[in-house]
This record gives C-alpha cells, structure tokens and sequence, in this order.
C-alpha cells in the first residue's frame, strides 16, 4: 500500500518556504512530516519491496454549509528514507491529534482505535468515548493492503486540519490490524483520492472541503523531500508541505501543467504517453493511464514495459527472491528517465531510479514489476518521480498537474532541520459534511462505548 521516498533549521526559513501563501490568509498551518528508516540489511529491504509489490496489486485490482476560508498548509514528515510521508489531523472533542500517511491512492480516513490492543503496537489511538460529538455508525469497516488489513467500523466525528474543521466528517475506527501495519507515531491514514473509490463509500475530507467551497481554490498541491542519497539522515525529517486550497508559487518554476483525469473520477489517474531511458525510448501502449500515488514509494509499470526499461541499463538483471519483480543494476550508473503525460517531459533525479543497494556494487531500480487487474491504471507512479515535481490535484476540472521545483524547494532535500510533531491548531474556517453515509443507526459517543463493551463481553 504505502511504498518507499528541508534547511539547517525549519524555522530559520522564511514562511514561503513552507507552503504559506503570499497573500496575508487567517488560518492554520500543518506540515506534512516524513520519517526515515534506520540502517536496514538487504533482507529487510527485501521483504520492505514485496510488501510494497503486494500491497500495490491488492490496491489496484479493485452538499454542505460552509464558512470561507482561504487556505491552510500542512508539514510533512518523511519517514524512512523516503519510504512514506505523513501528516497530521485533530479528531474529536475535545480534538485530538494524530499523525496519518497521505495517500493520493486510496480515499478513506481511518486511525487506530482505544479498543485495538497490542496489534497497533505503541502507535497512539482514538478513545470513542472521549468525544461528545463522536457518532458510530454500526457498518463494518474493512481494508485489505498485499501486506495486511486492518478491520474496524464507519463513524462521523469533527475533523481538523490545516485550520480547517469538518463537522459529520466520515472515517473509521480500527480495532483490529494486522501485525507491522502500523509503525509509531502513525495511528491511521488519509485517504486523498475520490470517493467512489472509498471502501466506506463516505466522502474524503479534502473532496468535502473542495465542494463546500471552503477552498480559495478547489485543488491541493504536494511537495515531497529527498533524503534516500543522505547517508546522515535521521528516521525521521522534514517531509515537504501539502497545501490545501491554493498552490505555493515559492516552491516552484514556470506554469502548472495539468492533465485531466480521462473519465469518472476514481483514482487520480492520467494519461502516460512517452517515456525515454537513457535517451532511447520505451513503448508505451495507446490508452495507458497511470495513478500518482503519494502513497507508493516506488513506480509499478505492466512486465513487458519494466524489462524494456532495464534493457536500456547494461549488466541489470531480475532480481530474485524478495526481490521478485524488481531488477538491480550496477550501482555506477547514472539511469536517466523522463516521462510524459501528454504535455511536457518531466524527469527522474538517479538518485530516485535507485531504490537501495543490495551488494557493494549492485543496486536495486525504483521501477518493478506488478499487475493492477482489469478497469485499473497500468501504471503507478509514487514518490520516486514526485519527488522531482510540484504537484497538483484540482476538483474541477478533475485533473492533475506538475510544474519544476524552484531552487527554494530543491535546497530542502537533505537539508535535516525540526521534525513537525502532531498538534491541534486553531479552526479558521468550519464545514458540515450533509453527504449521504452508509448509517444505520447512529449512536451517540455513550451508547457506542456500551456497544463496544457489550461486544467485548461477548468475545470472551
């Protein structure tokens, strides 16, 4: 599901640099944090790959009130070497607040529950009970990752971020995930596709503030780090910014090039129409769609297309075991790609093409292997090529765009700094969420903890 990816002190910057607009705007602002991974042996970067191979199959083969608000941001944080990035949210009242991945491939909202016990390991989780406004909605709520799933049921509560309140907002609470699901400090996930994709069939927060008009602007934009070439980096380090309701021309050069999504929307997919591998160029089928996934790590592409990028790279070869899937190359070459969505060419830094070394002079590429099922995009794109870009995801027209770094970007990568810790900001602009759930019956935050005692009672 979620696959491998600023400055001496983050606060030293000036306030641009993080995704503030440069018009005066009320609101609050969240950074979006990713935590790097401590030295792993290529074993454990090897089951790290399957798990994300796995993961990325299974993902695949399957009106409101408002008061204006211009916009907010939100810091991220990466973690382990590029390998995920997340962000933070508040849940509840009182709010509580919990670091979540940000997944541009997925569409719903769920966190750890109180109830989940040492399947969630030490990650922090949301007491029901402690929320006056908190609803259950008695529909059973389940997600199946290649490497796992997590079970739990559909509810509605206030959720904040980036100054930003929504009441009725849908999300689940997990009681049940499977072993290593999650890692602490990360209690959940955020879904930021479309909703007819949303396993709980209920409306994504960013698709709710979108259509509300509590957005200056319906899009939300990403930059995302680099610290995978940083043989200092720490677990965790400054992750770039998602801003919510308008871009951060600071963070990038030229015009946005956008593409539109070519049907109903689902996934934020698009048209891939060229690629070229160390010049030369790779077919690419008429009709291929591709999703950008800040969620994935790497780049997924159909067996045929992986082996013929390969065969541009001398001495590479498919890699075994763990590894299936994926290829590895001597790591003294300088792999250059550049892909196209049907406008203009955008390129991937060496650093990113190279996943992990495997031996002292072997390497593992970025690209690997995986079939998505029928209906899907062919193509995942991650974090490997995100990096490399500011992108956009605008409401409407459903499109998705990319524009150049600027140099106030680029110099984050590596760049260490503070690490943004979660925290509840101040609401500056509020939204009731009146989309159509799947309740039954919804019981106040009292009535469900007698529920949810009354099942455990039963379990015994």
């Amino acid at each position: 599901m979620i696959p491998l990816i600023f400055l001496a002190s983050l606060f030293a910057l000036p306030a641009d640099t993080f995704g503030a607009p440069t018009a005066p705007v009320s609101g609050q602002t969240i950074s979006l944090l990713r935590r790097n991974q401590s030295p792993r042996d290529v074993t454990e970067w090897g089951a790290l790959a399957r798990s994300q191979r796995d993961n990325l199959i299974v993902k695949y083969s399957g009106s409101q009130t408002t008061q204006k608000r211009s916009s907010g941001y939100n810091l991220i944080v990466d973690q382990l070497y590029d390998s995920s990035y997340y962000g933070s949210l508040a849940i509840g009242t009182p709010a509580v607040s919990f670091d979540v991945i940000l997944d541009t491939g997925s569409s719903d909202l769920w966190v750890a529950g109180s109830s989940c016990g040492t399947s969630c390991g030490s990650s922090p989780t949301f007491n029901p009970s402690s929320s006056s406004t908190f609803q259950n909605l008695s529909t059973p709520f389940n997600i199946q990752y290649g490497s796992g799933y997590a079970d739990g049921y559909d509810a509605q509560d206030i959720v904040q971020m980036a100054g930003f309140s929504v009441s009725s907002q849908g999300f689940a609470v997990v009681d049940v995930v499977s072993q290593d699901l999650l890692t602490s400090p990360v209690s959940g996930l955020l879904g930021l596709a479309w909703e007819s994709i949303a396993n709980s069939g209920q409306m994504p927060l960013w698709q709710t503030l979108a259509s509300s008009n509590a957005w200056d602007s319906a899009l939300f934009g990403v930059q995302l780090t680099r610290y995978t070439n940083d043989s200092t980096a720490q677990q965790l380090e400054p992750g770039g910014v998602l801003n919510m309701g308008y871009t951060n021309s600071s963070l990038y050069t030229g015009s946005i090039d956008y593409i539109d999504i070519p049907g109903t929307p689902s996934y934020w997919y698009i048209p891939l129409t060229s690629m070229t591998v160390q010049g030369s160029s790779i077919s690419i089928d008429s009709g291929t769609t591709a999703a950008i996934d800040t969620g994935t790590t790497n780049i997924a592409g159909p067996a045929s297309s992986i082996q013929a990028i390969y065969a541009q790279i001398p001495d590479s070869q498919p890699a075994t075991g763990e590894w299936a899937g994926y290829y590895s190359f001597p790591c003294s070459t300088t792999v250059n790609v550049e892909l196209s969505f049907g406008g203009a060419t955008w390129s991937i830094s060496p650093a990113d093409f190279s996943f992990t070394q495997s031996s002292s002079t072997e390497c593992i590429g970025a690209f690997f292997e995986a079939s998505t099922g029928t209906g899907s995009p062919s193509w995942i794109i991650g974090d490997a090529f995100l990096k490399n870009v500011y992108s956009v995801f605008r409401y409407n027209p459903p499109s998705v765009g990319f524009a150049n770094l600027s140099s106030i970007a680029i110099a984050e990568n590596g760049a260490g700094g503070t690490v943004p810790s979660a925290t509840v900001g101040t609401v500056s602009a509020s939204v009731t969420n009146t989309s159509d759930a799947p309740r039954r019956h919804a019981l106040s935050a009292s009535l469900s903890a007698l529920f949810l005692a009354f099942s455990a009672v039963l379990l015994l």
